[in-house]
């Protein structure tokens, strides 16, 4: 039998409940378990492509071209796996199944409710998933008491009746603040918090405690007799330097090992060596890198999360920690370049809109003229082809139609397929494409193989009509599409020290252990340039 972990949030958002979810999906697959997670998001959004990243962070993008919620980045990661767009359940997902199955005629005649219908539609899409695993981590999103989360908590509940409660197990993330004024660490918020849950008849098994500091024994012992959890269950995670090292705190807290027995599963010893190991390195880094991000959406960073990771992992790999420059791409317009002074490296991510997008030239502007280690992404690399027409190839006025319809050189234009779409949502190149690397480039040389599968997000292209003036003038397209060549994937700069741009979103790709080569690129050379070869 499919075991299940229930993941549920209370107090308040944002506490680490998929951080909390990757660790124990991570602690599972260490223990052998064929292990995946799902995330429910309780929006009536059928996707997050069409999501603002300062609402709701970075829309993260599966090889299968889901557009995702950013939990799904870090399932991938702990998990070192790929997932798939069915692995993200969405409110919009299951109403318009539903929906399209009344208009069917499936439900011959049935009035369609929320009970069975919709919570039905919920199990079988988590029991889809299911088949082939032994664990499934599913995440619910959002708060308990959010009027958005009470189907999918509901069609929980009802999993637990069907699959048999020794199949079935609840953790519950809460928050346990700590009050200035007394000093002492107080369980009301999450006392009641599972009182709601049981009003919902879900008895948590465990319970994951938030808190600055280590929880006290007091608070511990407190919160099991008032929720219905043995002491070993209350589960204390407090705040770390790096995310990584949570899964490690919550073995050592015996989280696994409590859920291993209560469902009922063989106990192992996990796997954890070369975490721990990965952990330890990046703790005891004392050299230090700084590389500007210059975006749009800086003021949240969980908007390029997945960037902060690659960097994360290719610190690991360079022995040297990566200190993150943030820069609002407007600031920089204001400003002028001083903003980018003394840094190590410079990235230009991806974004859409005109908003900030002379800035993000002027960043690939400084950092071609100065030579220093340059990496753009998506957007950032049909800019800085922008960039090179207009300040190397001297053509007035050029841009991308999407900024500049009227541009009167569209060194980036969109293919004529994409030219009569009228909706946005899913509608772009999304997920994971061929592209071909050229031999005796800095891509062949990073990459080490001719074909790669990156995964991609845009609908815009560099204008093939203007190709031939931009390697005359010296700038190469290392990487073309293995599907389409009038597709350009990957450009470089030879003669200077580390400049080179995707069309592509490699950090999606990054895992702990195997950093995105154009990251681990970049801060090699971010590296040498700072303290020499």
């Amino acid at each position: 039998m499919t075991k299940f972990i229930f993941v549920t949030g209370g107090v308040v958002s944002g506490l680490g409940k998929g951080i909390t979810s990757a660790s124990l999906g991570m602690l599972m697959k260490a223990r052998g378990f064929r292990t995946t997670n799902i995330k429910i998001d309780p929006y009536l959004n059928y996707d997050a492509g069409t999501m603002n990243p300062y609402q709701h962070g970075e829309v993260f993008v599966l090889d299968d071209g889901g557009e995702v919620d950013l939990d799904l980045g870090n399932y991938e990661r702990f998990l070192d796996t790929s997932l798939s767009f069915d692995h993200n359940i969405t409110t919009g997902k299951v109403y318009s199944a539903v929906i399209e199955k009344e208009r069917r005629g499936d439900y011959l005649g049935a009035t369609v409710q929320v009970i069975p219908h919709i919570t039905n539609e919920i199990k079988e899409r988590i029991r889809e998933i299911a088949r082939d695993h032994d664990v499934v981590v599913v995440e619910i999103g959002g708060t308990v008491g959010d009027i958005e989360s009470m189907p999918f908590l509901e069609a929980a509940r009802q999993m637990q009746l069907e699959e048999g409660r020794e199949n079935v197990a609840f953790v519950h993330v809460t928050y346990v603040p700590k009050l200035k004024v007394v000093g002492e660490q107080k369980t009301k918020p999450t006392q009641h918090s599972v009182k709601e849950l049981r009003s919902l008849g879900i008895q948590p098994d465990a319970i994951v405690a938030r808190s600055e500091d280590p929880l006290e024994e007091s608070a511990r012992r407190k919160i099991s007799l008032f929720t219905n959890v043995p002491p070993e269950a209350v589960i204390s995670a407090y705040d770390v330097e790096d995310t990584y090292e949570v899964p490690l705190m919550l073995e050592k807290e015996g989280l696994a090992n409590y859920l291993t027995r209560r469902l009922g599963l063989p106990e192992r010893e996990p796997e954890l060596d070369a975490w721990r190991e990965m952990v330890e390195r990046y703790k005891s880094l004392e050299d230090t890198v700084e590389i500007a991000v210059v975006g749009k959406y800086v003021k949240l960073a969980d908007s390029y999360l997945s960037i902060k990771e690659a960097l994360k992992h290719s610190s690991v790999a360079n022995g040297v920690k990566v200190k993150i420059r943030w820069i609002e791409a407007e600031d920089l317009e204001k400003s002028g370049t001083k903003l980018l002074e003394g840094v190590d490296g410079i990235i230009v991510p991806g974004g859409f809109g005109a908003r900030g997008t002379e800035g993000k030239m002027l960043a690939a502007r400084y950092a071609r003229e100065n030579d220093i280690p340059f990496l753009g992404i998506c957007f950032g690399f049909q800019l800085t082809v922008v960039e090179f027409a207009r300040n190397v190839l001297g053509l007035k006025g050029a841009h991308s139609t999407e900024i500049d319809p009227q541009t009167p050189h569209p060194v980036v234009d969109l293919m004529p397929e994409q030219r009569d779409l009228d909706k946005l949502g899913g509608t772009m190149r999304l997920g994971a494409y061929p592209v071909k690397v050229k031999p005796g480039t800095l891509a062949r040389e990073l990459y080490g193989k001719e074909l790669i599968y990156e995964r991609h997000r845009h609908r815009w292209e560099v204008n093939p009509e203007y190709i031939e003036k931009f390697e005359k003038a010296g700038l190469i397209f290392s990487g073309i599409a293995g599907d389409d060549e009038r597709r350009m994937e990957i450009l470089e700069l030879p003669e200077k020290r580390y400049f080179i741009a995707t069309q592509f979103h490699p950090e999606f790709k990054s895992r702990p252990m195997n950093p995105a080569p154009v990251f681990r690129g970049l801060v090699k050379a971010a590296k040498e340039k700072k303290y020499g070869a």
